[in-house]
């Protein structure tokens, strides 16, 4: 168990670490031209960002390298399981929409629970692109970041692949299914 300081243990640092490198040589597609030493370097030199990185490989993400910053130096993570994070599922878009819901409320929502990952939900732009990698979301769906103005009448947006092509859609942000989790980003 995690403790509440944000920080892992040395113990699951190099767990962690190992996991996040054999996941970056068997899918060199998703970050040509990056090396692992500098990314391993980079995490070494922000370990909070583990702590977040830990957080969505326990939810179910598989977050992996998928560009790299070069203004920053910061290298751009995506959750990259097949499907949405089983850990994530079943949750409304944010708190308002849970508390717009009369009855079966969720336990959460995507907003909160990414906020207390530390990670970002992608934005359609970066869903589009995480799609250039493989076919995500073929059997589930996920919370998508919303604009504010769309947010504002009650909906937000999703995302999945069917028929080969990647779909964005709306619903209500109090909506929530089995199938239904969100993908978040993480620069580090």
């Amino acid at each position: 168990m995690k403790s509440n300081k944000k920080e892992l243990s040395a113990t699951q640092r190099e767990e962690l670490l190992k996991t996040l490198k054999n996941r970056f040589e068997k899918n060199m597609i998703r970050h040509k031209g990056i090396e692992w030493a500098k990314v391993q370097t980079r995490l070494e030199a922000h370990p909070e960002k583990l702590w977040s990185l830990d957080d969505m490989e326990i939810t179910g993400g598989e977050p992996d390298v998928v560009a790299h910053d070069p203004k920053t130096g910061a290298y751009i993570f995506y959750d990259c399981s097949a499907e949405s994070p089983k850990g994530r599922r079943s949750t409304a878009y944010d708190l308002e929409g849970v508390e717009s819901r009369k009855e079966h409320k969720p336990e959460n929502n995507a907003i909160d629970m990414a906020t207390a990952m530390g990670i970002e939900l992608l934005t359609v732009e970066q869903y589009r692109e995480l799609q250039q990698f493989g076919n995500f979301d073929t059997k589930t769906s996920s919370w998508l970041k919303t604009p504010d103005d769309i947010r504002a009448l009650g909906g937000a947006l999703f995302g999945d692949r069917r028929y080969d092509t990647v779909f964005v859609y709306h619903n209500g942000a109090q909506s929530y299914y089995a199938a239904r989790a969100f993908r978040g980003a993480l620069s580090v």
